[in-house]
């Protein structure tokens, strides 16, 4: 059975859904429940022949996986939310999946690869060989109890091949409070439809699930702590492992990309929580909190904080940053590697950042 997202749409007063036209901006209709928004996405694979470990590679292995090759004329390549799935070809080999591996080597590329997650070398190998996956059959897009909009009564009753190709869309998602929280792009095309239980002017709609990538099942309790609305209080993402805080982040950023927050005045006192900054994730989900409260947003990335610190996310310069237990960011983040390996102080890096848009950090 698909899994499903539900809410009683009487009792909070709106539609959690919006599925609406990527073009032009109409609504094709709203509902309340979706089946099939949480999923396994398609993931790359690679096995890696020979493999050499330096540390412990098993299940999850991290956010960003890079491949570095010994091929100097090659950059690295990336795999997202990297996963072991053992060695099936032997106890020399490893084989790994991703998501978004689209940094990937030249087609046909079998040399030999050094491996880290950003932190710490896991490893190397002689060989690198991508492997296809099987073709798996996606199960449909099924917005139930759907109130279709007047374009999609007209799409449905033509019928026609084009009639039914709704092409870009984007399903737009809110939180129990009404506010918005974030959106999938996928590409709507009908595949069936027919009257739903709730009433002759609804109906189940079920749209080609080959073309939609399902939010990953492992970020399911993420998103359900957030349908019920932002937290109103810091540090509500602390306990998470470092995976659900990825996840937990990307919500933060899209949710702060649909709504439009004042900058404070120049001359503001921010403090930065740091009892649990033990990764890159928990930096800036902390700082975001620090800046703009909880399960507020500044920043994901160096490029993104840089950005955040020019206007237009609740800051101003010149200001003042107290970095309260700030050696447990150091310990955690002064020893990263850079994509191509080389050592990299992630912990100074925010530092002269933060300096460099006009905050002046306290450490304590």
């Amino acid at each position: 059975m698909m899994p499903t997202v539900r809410e009683d749409e009487d009792r909070r007063g709106h539609a959690r859904y919006t599925l609406v036209d990527g073009a032009h901006g109409h609504a094709w209709g709203v509902c309340a429940e979706v089946e099939g928004l949480f999923g396994e996405p398609g993931r790359g694979t690679c096995e890696l022949f020979g493999w050499d470990p330096r540390a412990e590679v098993r299940g999850w292995v991290g956010d960003r996986v890079w491949l570095v090759p010994d091929d100097e004329t090659l950059g690295p390549w990336l795999l997202e939310d990297a996963e072991s799935v053992g060695r099936p070809r032997g106890a020399d080999g490893l084989v790994l999946t991703g998501l978004d591996d689209y940094e990937g080597p030249p087609e046909g590329h079998r040399g030999r690869v050094r491996v880290h997650d950003g932190r710490r070398l896991l490893g190397s190998c002689r060989e690198f060989a991508r492997v296809l996956p099987p073709k798996r059959s996606a199960p449909p897009l099924v917005l139930r109890g759907l109130v279709p909009g007047e374009r999609l009564r007209a799409a449905l009753a033509k019928g026609t091949r084009r009639a039914l190709d709704l092409e870009q869309a984007a399903l737009e998602i809110r939180d129990d409070l009404g506010e918005p929280l974030t959106e999938r792009l996928l590409w709507a095309r009908v595949g069936a439809w027919r009257p739903a239980s709730e009433g002759t002017d609804r109906i189940d709609l079920e749209l080609d699930g080959e073309l939609f990538t399902p939010v990953p099942e492992h970020t399911r309790p993420v998103w359900e702590r957030w349908f019920a609305g932002p937290p109103d209080v810091r540090g509500a993402w602390a306990g998470l492992d470092t995976r659900r805080r990825v996840a937990w982040l990307d919500l933060v950023r899209e949710r702060a990309c649909r709504r439009t927050r004042p900058d404070r005045q120049a001359g503001h006192a921010y403090v930065l929580d740091g009892r649990h900054v033990t990764d890159e994730p928990g930096l800036y989900l902390a700082l975001g909190e620090a800046v703009n409260g909880p399960g507020g947003y500044f920043g994901g990335c160096l490029a993104a904080l840089d950005d955040c610190l020019r206007g237009t996310f609740g800051y101003t310069a010149p200001a003042t940053l107290l970095w309260r237990e700030a050696a447990t960011a150091r310990e955690h983040l002064s020893h990263a590697l850079t994509p191509d390996g080389r050592p990299h102080d992630l912990f100074g890096v925010v530092l002269d950042v933060l300096a460099e848009g006009g905050v002046r950090v306290t450490l304590a």
